[in-house]
């Protein structure tokens, strides 16, 4: 049976972000035959697609390369064979924006968490002690990935003011929003259903921060399982298990995701730069282009700093990204050249054995001593 991809069908896909861009890079998969689907799940080479026929169980075991960074992710968009038992995914389309994180692996690999992306929510309890450096190394992801960030200060029903919070979170955050919003009560949920409607959004976050439930209070019904916070270190488990999209009433998609302990650079040197704006402004005065703000004369980094104009922490957090950046790109280099080395003994080896194989025959004898 032949397939063709209508205009009716296609506007059953818009609500989960597809648009005419997207319409206009699938017609040669259209013209295969093959259908759009959005990933709303991953469960390692299987995946559940949104599609114009509905939710589909399919396999992506034909397009998951060894490379994690290619390896297809909620959020996607994929094209998949309409019929078949099972059906495949046959190919990944380009991604526009992905949420990326180096993994704990020694091989100092990324790992793709959300893909096509319009916001970046870092989800922060105001039930605990407020980490403003896990802030900018969460923000500086997100702006890496080129989605735009949005700061959630989750269970504000717990503090009596979080003025104070929020402008906290601001001087952290510099151009990006920041709302204190309660689950419980529903203050700041209203605005921030206004910011994500339309489009495609992450939740991210600490075990614990409240992100399922805020996904249940802004899907409006309970999609996520809540559990309840250690009263011993007001900690959580990890309630949600597996990245998960889901529809939102206003319109447009919301990812959950589960709890994340740690949270690697990955290739972020720009979005550290875009984190600490005010220090990288601060160094277009000083003497010196290469100024490593240490203790070189003329450098405005370190006047502002003496001047009470930037905080030590700020400067402190600043120094730690760029370095752990630089590292871990340092890392990604020694492994892509070990990859290269090992490709190339391989086919320096099937090089050999081309080689031997003609000496031996190509239809002589070799003379015997």
């Amino acid at each position: 049976m032949s397939f063709s991809f209508r205009d009716a069908d296609s506007h059953a896909l818009v609500p989960y972000g597809w648009d005419d861009v997207w319409e206009s890079e699938f017609v040669p998969y259209a013209a295969q035959g093959l259908l759009p689907g959005r990933v709303v799940r991953v469960d390692r080479a299987m995946c559940d697609l949104f599609t114009a026929d509905g939710v589909l169980r399919v396999d992506s075991s034909l397009v998951t390369p060894k490379d994690p960074m290619r390896v297809v992710c909620t959020g996607d968009w994929v094209a998949v064979d309409p019929e078949g038992d099972p059906r495949f995914v046959r190919t990944l389309l380009p991604r526009r924006t992905a949420f990326v994180r180096s993994t704990s692996s020694k091989r100092s690999e990324g790992q793709v968490l959300a893909a096509n992306l319009d916001h970046v929510v870092i989800c922060v309890s105001l039930a605990i002690e407020f980490d403003l450096g896990r802030l900018e190394r969460f923000l500086a992801l997100a702006w890496e990935s080129g989605a735009v960030p949005l700061v959630v200060l989750t269970k504000a029903d717990t503090v009596g003011d979080s003025s104070h919070l929020v402008a906290d979170a601001e001087a952290a955050a510099p151009g990006v929003q920041v709302l204190a919003v309660s689950a419980a009560t529903g203050d700041g949920l209203d605005t921030l259903r206004a910011v994500l409607a339309g489009g495609t959004a992450v939740l991210l976050g600490q075990s614990g921060a409240g992100k399922s439930t805020l996904t249940n209070a802004l899907v409006g019904r309970e999609v996520q399982e809540v559990q309840a916070i250690r009263d011993a270190d007001n900690k959580g488990r990890h309630t949600t298990t597996t990245r998960d999209l889901l529809a939102l009433p206003e319109g447009g998609v919301l990812i959950d995701t589960p709890g994340l302990r740690g949270v690697g650079l990955w290739d972020a040197h720009s979005g550290v730069g875009q984190v600490f704006a005010e220090i990288e402004q601060l160094a277009e005065d000083c003497r010196f282009h290469d100024c490593s703000h240490q203790a070189e004369p003329g450098c405005a980094v370190l006047a502002a700093l003496a001047d009470g104009i930037l905080p030590h922490r700020r400067l402190d957090s600043y120094r730690k990204l760029l370095r752990e950046n630089a590292w871990i790109a340092s890392r990604t280099d020694q492994r892509l050249r070990a990859d290269m080395r090992r490709e190339w003994k391989q086919r320096s080896a099937a090089g050999r054995e081309m080689y031997e194989r003609k000496r031996g025959g190509g239809g002589g004898h070799r003379r015997t001593v």
